[in-house]
């Protein structure tokens, strides 16, 4: 599978595990939604709050990695599975926010782009690994 292969699978799945260096050296994980959006280059953008421990993490420690799992496969073929590892990096520039901004997300941010102590996190892929039935393989970036 080519990076923009990979990249049309995680748009479909909607929410993956978000993991970050926690203090103390533990893992921190949560549910994010990349609202379909991850573009070819293997970019992937979630909103949440400035002050959430998440953004304190990535503050202390950029590296982060994402875990998706597909819908189940054809004909009791497994889901896809994708662990991607990237640099996070955190965004606070309302113009960016609108190119990424999905309706949807006034669930949590009722004041859209403008829903104060908000933060946009842009993760830039560096490795991904993929595992779908019997076809795996790595796509260094």
């Amino acid at each position: 599978m080519t990076l923009e292969d990979v990249s049309k699978k995680m748009a479909d799945i909607d929410f993956c595990m978000l993991e970050t260096a926690a203090q103390g050296g533990g893992v921190g994980a949560r549910p994010m939604s990349n609202n379909g959006e991850v573009d070819y280059q293997g970019d992937s953008y979630f909103f949440t709050w400035a002050k959430s421990r998440m953004v304190a993490d990535i503050e202390r420690e950029p590296k982060v990695a994402m875990s998706f799992v597909g819908k189940k496969g054809l004909t009791g073929k497994p889901p896809i599975f994708i662990s991607v590892q990237g640099q996070a990096q955190l965004m606070h520039d309302k113009r960016a926010f609108t190119n990424h901004w999905n309706p949807d997300l006034e669930r949590w941010f009722e004041q859209g782009v403008d829903t104060p102590g908000m933060v946009m996190i842009k993760v830039k892929a560096t490795r991904v690994h993929y595992w779908d039935g019997e076809d795996d393989g790595e796509i260094a970036l």
